[in-house]
């Protein structure tokens, strides 16, 4: 089994930004622990700032893999382009935010990608990219 994480603007941070939100691990310390909890499965792992960027990766790899965990960070409720992107392959994408969007800011309630991703999970933590590699399990 194949999945790609993608990880959007400003997750390159984790650790650093904003740790009563986010929490103070890196992403790459907790890919570790998800290559080692879940040895069977290829974990590609992506992230930038940059909206077109992801869309690239989202066409590179949209019919091949088995799965993508897709936290598009800001982009989640502004992009119609990561949406059609998402729509345009065939690999499941599961939409994940590490904190519980809907007791933020009014703004964060809306995803522009929901009605596009095949599940969304958030308000997990960092666990929230392991109950989504679950799903596809």
């Amino acid at each position: 089994m194949k999945i790609l994480i993608l990880n959007g603007p400003n997750l390159n941070l984790l650790g650093k930004r904003e740790p009563t939100i986010y929490g103070e691990s890196s992403f790459e310390d907790y890919l570790g622990k998800l290559k080692n909890k879940f040895p069977t499965i290829q974990f590609d792992y992506f992230q930038s700032n940059i909206e077109g960027e992801i869309i690239d990766k989202l066409h590179e790899i949209g019919f091949t893999f088995n799965g993508v965990i897709l936290n598009a960070g800001a982009y989640t409720h502004t992009s119609v382009a990561i949406s059609d992107a998402i729509k345009a392959i065939e690999t499941k994408v599961i939409e994940v935010h590490i904190s519980n969007v809907l007791k933020r800011e009014e703004f964060r309630h809306t995803s522009l990608i929901g009605s596009a991703v095949h599940g969304s999970i958030s308000g997990f933590g960092l666990d929230s990219y392991r109950l989504a590699i679950e799903s596809f399990l």
